[in-house]
């Protein structure tokens, strides 16, 4: 989500520079600093929330003859 809405400023900056108007690159790089700061505590509290997932044992050819009825 983050890469794309980078891709979206670049985009919406590029057309605005073609339409001859300027943008400080001040401001750009502002808005994907606080993006990069926001999304690094989002990843730090989720990480703390959220408990390991654990998988099933996977199935291997004994398990499904056993499924299968006789």
């Amino acid at each position: 989500m983050l890469a794309l809405s980078f891709l979206i400023l670049f985009g919406v900056t590029l057309i605005a520079e073609g339409l001859d108007q300027h943008i400080p690159k001040g401001y750009i790089y502002f808005a994907m600093a606080f993006s990069v700061l926001v999304e690094i505590l989002n990843l730090r509290l989720r990480k703390a929330k959220t408990a390991p997932v654990h998988l099933h044992n996977a199935y291997d050819d004994q398990d499904e003859a056993k499924a299968l009825p006789t």
